[in-house]
C-alpha cells in the first residue's frame, strides 16, 4: 500500500523559483508543474495553483518539504485543504474505487496520473469554497434588494466583487484541465483508461460544472447590480440636466423682466 496526499499550501507557487531551489531528480516540468522523484518509490508533484502532492512520503518528510517550498509561494489560504488516496499494487489488478486504486505494477506515469487527479480534486474543493463564499456575499445584497428595493453596496465594492469573480474564472481556466487528457495518455491505452476511471471516481467533471454554474450565477447577480447602479447614475444625471435647464429658464425669465 502506497499513500498519496495532496495539500493546498498557498494560492500560488512560483514554479521557476522552486525549480531552481530543489535539487531532487526532476522527471517532468513545464511552466505549471514540477514532478520529482525523491527516492525509490517516492514522488513529489508541485502545481503553480498552490498545491503539492506526495506519493509514499511520511508525515514528517511532508512537513519538511512544505517548509522548503513555502518561501516560493504566495497568497495565504485560510483552511489547509487536503485529500488522501491509496495505491495498491496487485498482479493483473487494475481498478479504481472510492478512495483507492489498484495497479498491476508501480508505473511512474500511472503514479503521476493518480497524483495529478488527486490534486485536481483538492483544487476543485478550493474553488467550490471560494465560489460559495462569493455567492453568499452576493446573496446578502440580493436579499436586501428584495426587501428594500434598493442596493446596499457601493460602486467601488461592486467593482471589487466583479474583479474577484473574473480572477476566479480565469484561475480555473488556467489551472484546471479536467476535460483534457494528459499527453501521456495519448499513446498508452492503460493510462487512457486509468485517466477516465480516476476522473469518474473523483467526479471531476460534475464538480467542475458545479463550480462554473456558481460563477455564472454570481456573474448574473453582479451584472444586475451594475445595471441598477448605471440606471441610478443615469437618472441622477438626467435630474441634474433638468435642474440646470430650469435654472437657465428662470435666469432668462428674470433677465427679461428686470
Amino acid at each position: 500500500m502506497y499513500p498519496v496526499r495532496s495539500i493546498q499550501i498557498a494560492r500560488r507557487i512560483n514554479i521557476r523559483a522552486t525549480k531552481d531551489s530543489l535539487k531532487h531528480e526532476l522527471i517532468f516540468n513545464d511552466s505549471d508543474e514540477l514532478f520529482y522523484k525523491l527516492d525509490e518509490k517516492q514522488y513529489l508533484y508541485i502545481f503553480q495553483f498552490g498545491i503539492v502532492c506526495f506519493f509514499n512520503v511520511n508525515n514528517g518528510s511532508i512537513l519538511k518539504h512544505i517548509e522548503r517550498i513555502k518561501p516560493f509561494s504566495n497568497g495565504e489560504v485560510r483552511s489547509s485543504l487536503s485529500e488522501d488516496f491509496l495505491v495498491f499494487v496487485k498482479k493483473d489488478g487494475f481498478d479504481v474505487s472510492f478512495n483507492s486504486v489498484t495497479l498491476p505494477y508501480l508505473d511512474q506515469e500511472m503514479v503521476r496520473l493518480v497524483m495529478l487527479h488527486t490534486s485536481q480534486s483538492v483544487a476543485l474543493d478550493r474553488y467550490a469554497e471560494v465560489t460559495g463564499a462569493l455567492l453568499e456575499e452576493a446573496s446578502i445584497h440580493t436579499s436586501y434588494l428584495e426587501k428594500k428595493g434598493t442596493l446596499n453596496i457601493s460602486k467601488s465594492k461592486l467593482k471589487r466583487l466583479i474583479g474577484k469573480n473574473l480572477r476566479l474564472k480565469n484561475g480555473i481556466y488556467e489551472n484546471l484541465y479536467i476535460f483534457d487528457a494528459p499527453e501521456s495518455t495519448w499513446e498508452d491505452e492503460k493510462l487512457a483508461v486509468l485517466d477516465k476511471k480516476l476522473k469518474h471516481t473523483f467526479d471531476l467533471k460534475n464538480r467542475y460544472r458545479y463550480v462554473q454554474d456558481r460563477i455564472d450565477i454570481i456573474k448574473e447577480n453582479l451584472q444586475l447590480f451594475k445595471d441598477i447602479w448605471d440606471h441610478k447614475e443615469s437618472s441622477t444625471l438626467e435630474w441634474i440636466i433638468i435642474i440646470l435647464i430650469f435654472v437657465e429658464i428662470i435666469d432668462l425669465f428674470v433677465g427679461k423682466i428686470f
